[in-house]
């Protein structure tokens, strides 16, 4: 088998070069980028849709490969192709985990396809705590780290906070507005080089919580829906068709867990390791500090949501991991593992009792511990009505929205 050409990501690129981001998480990545621009980095994240780029990503890798891989090659393509960038001055960038999904070898699967459609000289950095590849010009310092920490936490409490009042909004767009603002607001405080202060974070947490607080919102019963899943599809609209934005033109309230709970999945997990295995002993020690840092970060906005009293508060991580003993190993972890089942309870154990649980199709590990756990989850929770819905290029999006519509009949009439 051909490999791909390793183009290393260098300390004189990062002063000239232009990083694009795959799309994924609109508010937060643009905050995440907003850190880095803290320390030189230059990136762009992309907002592109529509039917060419699936079409694209099919033409250059196999349609055996997992359909969020193919979204992301497509978009970078797209983006390399459409004129706007110069490939001798660009870069791309993939956040990966380094576990055993195959997600861990998208930065091939890029590599092959640039090859193919003849930009092998743009770099793919990777973006990854497991150290898969070493870059000299791309860093994870603490300093950075330090920032994104906060980019993440102000991007799920915007997030939550903007579904908790899009559906009830009395002027349609006042929200999605107001969230455009603090995302705009913060990413200039996060980029502006200064020092990242705890109290201002927290006092712009509760200005955050007063302007949402503040926009006219009409009384009437919603259905909640929460969303669990693979984690591309699963926030990314460009991997599920616009869920969110269908769900919202169906008179649904939606509830989706943060990204905080996903790295704190994947610090919980290295430590777990350890308890299993014996694994990381050198390291163990550094990662039980940032698993209790993220944990105290995360428990600092609850108090604050709980404190405000007007909207719903997060679930505290350790409250989400104790909810699936009994239902799954703690020691299935590929991909999202025993946290995609975790999830699910814990939506329905907060009242959300109507679930969409995403996956691409094929992808084996959200198939067991998605699908393979519904039956149980539904038999010990007879209250809770839950839909999977496989995304891949050849699913059709009226028979997802169909599907979704069956899901709120259900759920109206009960």
């Amino acid at each position: 088998m051909s490999h791909a050409p390793y183009v290393p990501f260098t300390k004189e690129m990062k002063q000239r070069y232009t990083i694009l981001v795959p799309t994924m998480l609109p508010i937060h990545f643009r905050l995440v980028t907003s850190v880095f621009a803290t320390y030189g980095y230059h990136m762009e994240v992309l907002d592109t849709s529509g039917p060419e780029i699936a079409e694209m990503g099919l033409r250059y890798t196999h349609n055996d490969a997992c359909y969020p891989a193919v979204l992301v090659v497509g978009q970078f393509l797209c983006a390399l192709q459409s004129g706007r960038y110069d490939p001798d001055q660009t870069a791309l960038i993939m956040f990966q985990t380094g576990g055993g999904c195959r997600a861990s070898n998208y930065i091939s699967l890029i590599r092959k396809a640039l090859e193919r459609a003849g930009y092998a000289q743009v770099p793919v950095i990777s973006f990854s705590f497991s150290g898969l590849e070493k870059h000299p010009g791309f860093r994870l310092t603490l300093p950075i780290l330090h920032g994104l920490m906060y980019a993440v936490l102000y991007g799920d409490l915007l997030m939550t906070l903007l579904n908790q009042v899009k559906p009830y909004e009395k002027n349609p767009g006042e929200a999605e507005a107001l969230a455009a603002r603090w995302t705009q607001r913060l990413g200039r405080e996060l980029g502006s080089g200064s020092r990242i202060r705890y109290r201002r974070i927290l006092d712009n947490n509760r200005q955050i919580l007063r302007d949402f607080a503040a926009i006219a919102r009409k009384k009437r019963d919603a259905v909640k829906v929460g969303v669990v899943g693979e984690i591309f599809v699963k926030y990314s609209p460009l991997g599920n068709n616009h869920l969110e934005d269908f769900l919202l033109s169906e008179g649904a309230e939606i509830v989706t867990p943060g990204l905080m709970d996903f790295l704190l999945y994947c610090v919980y997990n290295v430590l777990e390791d350890g308890r299993l295995y014996g694994r990381h002993a050198l390291t163990r020690p550094i990662v039980r500090a940032a698993y209790k840092l993220l944990l105290k970060k995360k428990r600092d906005v609850i108090a604050l949501m709980r404190r405000h009293g007007i909207f719903a508060p997060w679930t505290p991580f350790e409250q989400t991991a104790a909810l699936a003993r009994g239902y799954i190993s703690q020691g299935a972890k590929m991909g999202e593992g025993w946290l995609l089942t975790a999830e699910m309870l814990e939506l329905a154990q907060s009242g959300c009792r109507n679930i969409v649980c995403t996956q691409p199709f094929g992808c084996l590990p959200n198939h067991i511990c998605g699908k393979g756990m519904m039956k149980l989850v539904k038999e010990r929770n007879p209250q809770v009505n839950i839909v999977a819905i496989d995304y891949d290029a050849s699913a059709t999006r009226v028979n997802q929205e169909n599907r979704l519509k069956l899901m709120l009949s259900a759920a109206r009439e009960s």
